[in-house]
């Protein structure tokens, strides 16, 4: 299935953060992975998908890593600063876009961090959300009991059990209409509104995202222990292609 010639997609991948968390030297996109860095793992699926038009990566200043990347030099691949925080740096990312970006258009943001998306899983989620008017995200059902703490400085104490038919994982891509998630990003950053994913930002301006079933290995690398089992994943991948 193909987008009509007025509905571009235009991907953003938010790539500003020091990921603290692996407490490494090299900010965790920067990583080796498989023989070259994390990000570029992450960009090769997104450059695989031919309606893409530009992919726009927001990048910390200061950054001292992505210049000497080769995939810089792809003619659909861009580069902006990031924010100080994921909002600031998808709005940067959307502002940045050329002045050919249309209001109807689509604008799909990837984690940098998840570089086991599989291209068929890609072409999927685009082409489920391809006639939506709002847009979607890709993530998994719970199948673990969920539990809502209670709101304390103490301890931590349950306060009700979640019903899990109803609870799900988000991932990445997330893909929504450009006009919309411009709009939603600028009101959450002007109110002050904590923006965790872009689907929150959906959500508080009244709209109600697709959900689509994604991938188990579509992994976000936040610990060390993320990148090996990413490695893994991505061997077995590679080894499932050549049979």
């Amino acid at each position: 299935m193909f987008l009509s010639q007025q509905a571009k997609i235009w991907a953003i991948v938010p790539s500003a953060g020091s990921g603290q968390r692996m407490r490494q030297s090299v900010p965790k996109q920067y990583l080796e992975l498989q023989g070259r860095s994390v990000i570029e793992n992450t960009l090769a699926t997104l450059l695989e998908e031919k309606r893409i038009i530009q992919v726009t990566v927001c990048v910390a200043e200061g950054d001292q890593f992505w210049d000497k990347l080769d995939c810089r030099n792809d003619s659909r691949v861009s580069c902006t600063l990031g924010g100080a925080t994921r909002a600031n740096s998808v709005l940067n990312g959307i502002q940045a876009l050329p002045q050919k970006a249309k209001k109807n258009d689509w604008v799909l943001v990837h984690d940098a961090a998840r570089p086991c998306l599989s291209k068929d899983m890609l072409e999927s989620f685009i082409d489920q959300l391809v006639d939506d008017q709002v847009g979607g995200i890709l993530a998994l059902p719970s199948n673990d009991t969920v539990k809502f703490s209670i709101d304390s400085d103490s301890q931590d104490k349950i306060e009700k059990t979640l019903d899990r038919k109803r609870v799900w994982y988000a991932q990445t891509p997330q893909m929504f209409r450009y006009g919309l998630l411009k709009q939603a990003l600028e009101v959450a950053i002007e109110n002050g509104t904590e923006i965790t994913d872009e689907a929150f930002a959906i959500e508080q301006m009244g709209h109600a995202p697709r959900l689509i079933n994604g991938e188990i290995r579509n992994i976000k690398i936040t610990q060390i222990d993320d990148l090996e089992m990413a490695g893994l994943l991505m061997t077995q991948s590679n080894d499932d292609e050549h049979k």
